[in-house]
């Protein structure tokens, strides 16, 4: 987490010349994030290096969230050749961290996340590339890709295939509308902020947005990769949305399956973490992301997927898997 090179100079066009460059976070992807402190000012930089990143999105995302009365960072200078975007500080409280800290105030504050999602989706989708059936197809294969190779099963990824595309039409023939899908809205992403602007929540994390179903963040919110939410405040939290959203019937069903697909494609994701990028942490999750695989399987609208997966990978290659390469 050495700040890069480029740095110095561009905080010092931005106005926070001799700023002290702090680590702040790394993530799954090439962004490193620091903070930048200037005397009882705070800002937090962005280091996407190209050509690995391209912090475009995630301004055009934020100044359309920003628009809209969202609370996300306010782009303070950017450099687009160097990767370099100073952003608005949101603080340290983020909801992971509190409510681990402070367990009775969960449902509070997945009630206001709750709320902030019903409030997005009442809205017209941003101008984005739609979520369809060919990145719900790529993402899951990232199961098949990764997963299954490490665990050593030749699987039918043909039938696998085969199976998404006999249920993927309760999402891409739902009556919900096409709404902003943030697509990774979890409690490591959402900051508690000061003031009642967008329910006191801060978002990051957002600029592989797509236009798409509307239970997409609900299930990234509730089926939390890295977090336990109980199955009682899931179910909960669900009913609420239901209430100030008011979707089709086919909401439920819908759920279910871009469960599965998260799931799984997140299956794939942190094992080729380990694999290709040597982050054995992620690795941890696994147990997590199979036990919600498994719940959003039992859905009637998941049948032809549930036959795949009962077919092609048996329990002890599922939880067991791969545990011995986490770390203690």
């Amino acid at each position: 987490m050495i700040p890069p090179a480029a740095a110095p100079q561009f905080l010092a066009r931005a106005g926070w010349d001799g700023a002290a460059i702090v680590p702040l976070a790394g993530d799954a992807s090439f962004r490193r994030y620091f903070r930048v402190l200037d005397g009882d000012r705070r800002a937090v930089l962005m280091d996407a290096p190209p050509p690995h990143e391209d912090p475009r999105p995630f301004i055009a995302i934020a100044e359309h969230l920003l628009a809209q009365g969202f609370a996300a960072p306010r782009i303070e200078a950017r450099d687009l050749d160097e990767g370099l975007v100073l952003i608005e500080d949101f603080g340290d409280r983020r909801l992971k961290e509190h409510v681990e800290e402070h367990p009775a105030d969960e449902r509070a504050v997945y009630a206001r996340a709750i709320a902030l999602l019903a409030d997005l989706h009442r809205l017209p989708a941003a101008d984005l590339p739609p979520y369809d059936r060919a990145v719900y197809q790529r993402e899951a294969g990232l199961l098949t890709e990764w997963y299954c190779p490490a665990v050593g099963l030749a699987v039918d990824v043909e039938g696998y295939a085969t199976a998404w595309d006999l249920v993927l039409p309760v999402v891409e023939q739902s009556a919900s509308p096409t709404v902003t899908v943030l697509r990774d809205y979890h409690a490591e992403n959402i900051m508690l902020i000061d003031g009642p602007a967008s329910h006191g929540l801060g978002l990051l994390d957002f600029q592989d947005a797509l236009a798409g179903h509307p239970a997409y963040d609900l299930v990234s919110l509730l089926q939390d990769a890295r977090r336990d939410v109980s199955p009682v405040l899931e179910a909960e939290m669900i009913a609420h949305y239901k209430a100030l959203a008011d979707p089709p019937a086919d909401f439920d069903a819908a759920y279910a399956v871009l469960g599965a697909q998260r799931n799984a494609k997140i299956i794939g994701i942190f094992t080729r973490l380990w694999k290709r990028d040597g982050k054995p942490r992620y690795l941890s999750y696994l147990p997590r992301m199979w036990n919600l695989l498994e719940r959003d399987l039992v859905h009637p609208a998941l049948a032809p997927v549930a036959d795949w997966f009962a077919a092609n990978i048996p329990a002890d290659k599922r939880h067991a898997a791969l545990l011995e390469f986490a770390p203690a």
